[in-house]
């Protein structure tokens, strides 16, 4: 089981270190674009496309593994606080559970949305051609980080017989 969260671990922070590195591509990106428009009084075409379709998807979708598996999402256990363990334990196996049901529906039903955009060759409209059905693919892949960082949540939670 240890190789199994560990691989786990790793799949998230490499997801979460490909968002870090979208992230700067967009700073990047933009500020090439602030500085061609201030400095050269033209612009770079695109951006706010690259912006919308690929740079805030992937930096978006990518980390939501990693910030569950670290159990950094908003929570609010003000009243779960209050009982006792093993209660806290049940509520937090049946959160769990619900969350795989729902990362799994959402991770089968974004695979087979990229999958569909991709057979099409998925465009936006713009003055030019730009493709989106590659960034289509974040989408299921951060879903299931989040899915696999549930399941690990939850057996770390059994194994040590509390909630986290």
């Amino acid at each position: 089981m240890d190789v199994a969260l560990k691989a786990v671990r790793w799949l998230n922070i490499a997801s979460a270190a490909l968002a870090c590195f979208v992230m700067v591509l967009m700073m990047g990106h933009i500020t090439l674009d602030v500085g061609v428009r201030y400095f050269l009084n033209g612009q770079i075409v695109g951006t706010l496309e690259w912006v919308s379709f690929y740079y805030m998807v992937a930096l978006v979708f990518l980390a939501l593994g990693f910030v569950e598996y670290r159990n950094e999402n908003i929570r609010v256990d003000l009243f779960a606080q209050m009982m006792p363990r093993g209660a806290q334990l049940a509520l937090y196996v049946f959160a769990c559970l619900l969350g795989l049901v729902f990362f799994g529906m959402l991770t089968w039903q974004s695979f087979w949305d990229a999958m569909r955009a991709t057979a099409r060759g998925e465009e936006a409209m713009s003055n030019f051609r730009f493709l989106i059905w590659p960034a289509r693919w974040a989408l299921p892949a951060g879903f299931a980080g989040v899915f696999l960082a549930v399941l690990a949540n939850l057996l770390k939670a059994l194994a040590t017989r509390r909630a986290l």
